[in-house]
């Protein structure tokens, strides 16, 4: 399958989440954005490593794993970032029985 179909993909995903991320008020969505943008991206690096490393996939059978294994590292840090984030929105639920995003600048006083 030609590069330009795993960019057409990624940059339609990425856009959909910058929408999100600036529309929405909900701080769950929110997050949902923000992984669909950090997803975007790691398709894209998996795709440019393998591309890179198409002509030495004869040589060596494992070639284009190095952008698999730093893709898997940004996914463990998503995740460690998603549950610290999911713990911050459920205390913001328990003290304020929302989760409008714009409820935050009211707590500032």
């Amino acid at each position: 399958m030609p590069i330009n179909y795993y960019i057409i993909l990624s940059i339609t995903l990425f856009c959909i989440g910058i929408v999100g991320v600036l529309t929405r008020r909900n701080a769950i969505i929110v997050f949902m954005c923000i992984e669909l943008m950090l997803n975007a991206v790691n398709l894209l690096m998996v795709a440019f490593s393998k591309m890179h490393h198409l002509k030495n996939a004869a040589i060596n059978a494992s070639a284009g794993s190095e952008g698999q294994l730093f893709v898997f590292f940004i996914m463990v840090v998503a995740a460690a970032e998603v549950s610290v984030g999911l713990a911050i929105i459920v205390m913001l639920y328990r003290n304020t029985h929302s989760v409008d995003i714009n409820f935050l600048n009211r707590l500032k006083h």
